[in-house]
């Protein structure tokens, strides 16, 4: 199979998963989120105290395990780490804000464009924009330090803490807070959630299936092979839907959005920004953590702390829209995320000598 009829397939089982999920429980355009199930599963942590939003999802667990498996078995289970570990965790902090303030991660952009929200069209041109930013540092050769090879030990500490708190989840759930009412309180049955994350963990370690690597790769080196993936993605949610009389086209009225277009275009700005630094979508940062890299692992940290700081100091959006708090976080994102990327990069940009 070629790699583009590969990252098709590919698309299309996301998308029928993330469909099924919604169908069976998870809240509406949102069958799979990485931004908002890290939340709800901070939140069941414990580390903030939203009642609406606390539930461990085990799509998380499952997405870490499912890429711990393939990464085994395809003998691609190669520890790393020390490529700045703390500048990636504020930079995860970071992607999160973003996501936080538009309400769903780069997979749920395409799922609330593909239910007809309107206001991710506006997050996706933001989120393009971010990206197009970061390819300007990288023409100038933007880089952090490399990582290094670490003991097996070293690179599977992050799955069998996901594999505790799975087991904790399953068998002693009362100790994790959950919610009553609100999305939280709408999920899948657990069966169908982890199962869903395992194969959606095991297709993204397999295909490298990226939402930055999609516009990324098109910026840079005219490759449409992941764009191709993440449309046929879309457009089997859309038919989903459509089937279902789930499409409800325009901007206001949609399910766990907001309709300011600023806001939403500079939320997924900052994420895309942050996701070219980091090499990687929220879901490719949670799939390489399981895979052994424990830089993305403390990417994945920075955006549970994230999430708990979102719901912590009202940072994060809601249906009513932006917070104060959430705007000033974005900005101060924005101008970290810039600052990096001036600190890690050549002075003058590559020539075509170079």
């Amino acid at each position: 199979m070629s790699k583009t009829l590969l990252l098709i397939v590919s698309g299309v089982a996301i998308g029928a998963l993330a469909l099924l999920l919604a169908a069976n429980g998870n809240p509406p355009n949102m069958g799979v989120c990485v931004a908002c199930f890290l939340r709800d599963t901070a939140g069941a942590l414990k580390l903030h105290s939203a009642a609406p939003v606390q539930y461990l999802r085990p799509e998380i667990p499952g997405f870490i395990l499912g890429a711990f498996a393939a990464a085994l078995v395809a003998r691609e289970f190669k520890p790393e780490a020390g490529s700045s570990p703390a500048l990636r965790l504020v930079l995860g902090f970071f992607m999160m804000t973003g996501c936080l303030m538009f309400l769903g991660c780069p997979l749920r952009m395409v799922l609330r464009i593909a239910g007809g929200d309107l206001n991710a069209v506006v997050g996706l041109f933001g989120f393009a924009a971010g990206i197009g930013i970061g390819a300007l540092f990288l023409n100038r050769d933007f880089s952090l330090p490399p990582s290094k090879p670490q003991t097996t030990g070293e690179g599977v500490w992050f799955t069998l803490l996901a594999a505790l708190l799975l087991g904790l989840f399953l068998f002693k759930s009362e100790l994790f807070a959950a919610s009553e009412k609100g999305p939280g309180a709408n999920h899948a049955p657990i069966w169908l959630s982890l199962a869903g994350g395992l194969i959606i963990g095991a297709i993204v370690q397999r295909t490298r299936f990226c939402f930055i690597g999609m516009i990324n790769h098109i910026f840079l080196f005219r490759r449409f092979s992941m764009f191709l993936g993440v449309a046929a993605l879309t457009l089997v949610v859309f038919a989903g839907n459509l089937a279902l009389g789930q499409v409800n086209a325009g901007f206001d009225g949609q399910p766990i959005a907001h309709a300011d277009a600023l806001w939403n275009f500079l939320g997924m700005m900052l994420t895309g920004l942050c996701g070219v630094f980091l090499g990687g979508c929220p879901l490719r940062q949670v799939v390489g953590a399981g895979q052994g890299n424990s830089d993305a692992a403390m990417t994945v940290i920075g955006m549970l702390l994230g999430a708990a700081a979102a719901h912590n100091f009202a940072l994060a959006s809601s249906a009513a829209g932006p917070t104060p708090g959430g705007k000033g976080a974005v900005i101060a994102g924005i101008v970290f995320a810039v600052a990096v990327g001036l600190l890690y990069s050549r002075t003058k940009p590559r020539t075509s000598a170079a």
